[in-house]
């Protein structure tokens, strides 16, 4: 597929540097793993330790990902995280500990630069991608930081739309751009991906991430439900479409999680399914040739 640019403009770089790993055309798959939400510090590092493990031991990349707040929460009673200071302390410990580079997403232009300057990748929420204040500050900071910007692809957009996001980052400063999809609405309480958004928005000339676990989320209701089960068959179906990484939310015991439970892979599942994976992308590598 062509690339999309105009006349004059720039295109987002292609493979990215994140920390020590690179991400993009020709590049291994990047993991973005992670607890949905920030719900302790002895959580948080519990899991980062066997992210890293893995990472080791299976060779391959895997950046840390959870969220300070979840302000995007259903119900005015559900837990949102212990806040942006005490998120972000948190996470820069697993950065020490761990050596993993980390993401995590903000609300606010006000949260841009404190988490930019922490977080290899800043992340803006489905819902936020078209707040142009929003996009400007996550691209200033981590321009400034030297970091990457993740835009998840919203819900109510297509994905050739998403060049409009691609252009306002570059246009702020932030080349490294990369593009997640997690599924379009389908009526009420659906969503279903359609796997062309992939080559789509590869096509504006930044890598694509496949977000698996927000995927199979069943919207509607006090709390958004879920199906993990279905995880694997749409991580494996994205990596053989050929995206550039995998996004899960993941937790030692998703049952008991804080949020989005019904839709993290249990820990324990991920290095065999982190394998089947790595194979798949050799493979589409293979055929990409």
């Amino acid at each position: 597929m062509d690339v999309i640019c105009e006349k004059g403009s720039t295109l987002p770089n292609n493979p990215i540097s994140i920390g020590r790993w690179r991400c993009g055309r020709r590049e291994p798959l990047l993991f973005i793993a992670g607890p949905c939400v920030i719900e302790s510090e002895e959580l948080v590092l519990e899991v980062a330790k066997r992210l890293a493990d893995l990472a080791s031991s299976q060779n391959v990349q895997i950046v840390f990902k959870s969220s300070f707040d979840k302000a995007n929460r259903t119900s005015v009673d559900s837990f949102r995280g212990p806040g942006l200071e005490r998120g972000l302390e948190i996470l820069a410990k697993v950065r020490e500990t761990t050596g993993l580079p980390l993401l995590t997403d903000v609300h606010e232009p006000s949260q841009a630069e404190p988490a930019a300057a922490v977080c290899q990748i800043v992340q803006i929420p489905a819902f936020l991608a078209r707040q142009t204040d929003l996009v400007e500050a996550v691209a200033a900071a981590t321009a400034k930081h030297g970091g990457t910007i993740n835009v998840k692809k919203p819900q109510f957009v297509a994905p050739e739309d998403m060049v409009h996001v691609v252009k306002k980052c570059e246009a702020f400063g932030n080349p490294n751009v990369l593009l997640t999809e997690r599924g379009t609405m389908f009526g009420y309480g659906r969503l279903v991906n359609d796997l062309r958004c992939i080559p789509v928005m590869q096509s504006f000339g930044g890598p694509v991430i496949f977000d698996a676990t927000h995927s199979v989320q069943l919207p509607g209701g006090a709390t958004t439900g879920g199906r993990r089960e279905l995880v694997p068959f749409l991580s494996r179906a994205a990596v053989a479409s050929g995206c550039d990484g995998i996004f899960f939310e993941t937790h030692p015991n998703p049952d008991q999680a804080l949020s989005d439970g019904p839709n993290m892979v249990p820990l324990h599942e991920l290095p065999r399914l982190i394998e089947q994976l790595v194979r798949l992308r050799a493979l589409a590598l293979e055929f990409a040739d």
